[in-house]
């Protein structure tokens, strides 16, 4: 099984400065061996490519790859799509072998194979078209520089995995037209996870929700969960954390949140609120938890109590039957 590793965020910059090459833009991409970075006229001026377009209009730029190591590095230059990872809305960017729909499709670096001298950088120009029926608003990708060479480790329980590694330079492209930020909040889910004996153990509950932007703008989300209990008491207000940074337009992730000395015997609702840019989008979801002996004591119960209607409710010998008989 192959697996691409895109490394995206920035490593310190003191290790290009000790081998004298021109440091990386703060917040660039780098890995410690190899760096991908947009080229500026001034030091650190651009850590990402922010670029605006018409739809229709057709942009040049140049991208820089610098390589740390003391042997030449030849890299496979492609441009990808962005996207928000399952695991943790983290961001992302697509295989050079998967579909390209957006800014892997629109931009074409001059060059798709790379050779960067020991120590040494090479500048790449590129080109991006926006389609004439773009869709207005943001769009978010990478130039990647691509080491294509497998390496083999170990993964856990013991399989072999061979892994690609990358970095790529950010694209945030914002397609000129009406935007429209948008957010959602779907099914919220509780989980609750009881001890059988009431008084022993912690009470959990595992929220989960799926946070989907609708609109054709990149957010900033912030999200709140709120639980309520009989007649309206407020058992829990809190802002959750793990929530990405960077929802990217049209992204839906699944994020989760435990609550820990959750209510052992309560009925109620929980609330999950998640506002972005003067947006706000709410879910919900119903929750009854009763400790697992109390069921059980519940169940006993009635089934004795059937037991005992069964009992008192037997057929009786009709009158007359196997008794004195009138005498004529």
């Amino acid at each position: 099984m192959r697996k691409l590793s895109a490394i995206l965020p920035a490593l310190p910059i003191l290790l290009a400065a000790l081998l004298g090459l021109p440091a990386a833009p703060a917040g660039a991409a780098e890995n410690g061996e190899w760096a991908v970075y947009p080229e500026a006229s001034q030091l650190g001026a651009r850590p990402y490519f922010h670029l605006s377009a018409d739809p229709g209009a057709t942009l040049t730029d140049r991208v820089t790859l610098a390589n740390r190591t003391a042997a030449p590095l030849t890299f496979r230059l492609y441009a990808a799509d962005a996207y928000n990872t399952e695991r943790d809305g983290g961001f992302a960017v697509r295989a050079p072998d998967e579909p390209r729909r957006g800014v892997g499709a629109w931009a074409v670096p001059d060059r798709d194979r790379v050779t960067v001298p020991a120590h040494g950088t090479v500048t790449v120009p590129y080109t991006l078209t926006v389609p004439p029926d773009a869709e207005p608003g943001d769009h978010a990708g990478a130039l990647v520089a691509l080491d294509e060479r497998v390496q083999r480790t170990t993964a856990r329980g013991g399989a072999a995995v061979g892994v690609r590694r990358a970095v790529g330079a950010r694209i945030h492209l914002r397609v000129t037209g009406p935007t429209v930020p948008a957010l959602a909040v779907e099914d919220v889910t509780w989980s609750a996870d009881a001890p059988l004996v009431p008084g022993t153990g912690e009470s959990t509950a595992l929220i989960s929700y799926t946070l989907h932007n609708t609109g054709n703008v990149t957010l900033s989300p912030r999200v709140a969960l709120r639980a309520e209990g009989l007649f309206g008491r407020t058992l829990l207000t809190r802002d959750l954390r793990g929530v990405p940074s960077e929802l990217l337009p049209r992204q839906r992730i699944r994020l989760s949140a435990r609550w820990a000395g959750a209510p052992r015997l309560e009925r109620g609702e929980v609330t999950v609120t998640a506002t972005a840019r003067d947006v706000r989008a709410s879910g919900g979801a119903s929750f009854l938890v009763l400790p697992w002996l109390v069921v059980l004591v519940a169940a006993v119960l009635v089934a004795a109590a059937g037991v005992l209607l069964r009992l008192r409710y037997v057929r009786r010998p009709a009158i007359g039957e196997n008794g004195p008989h009138e005498r004529s």
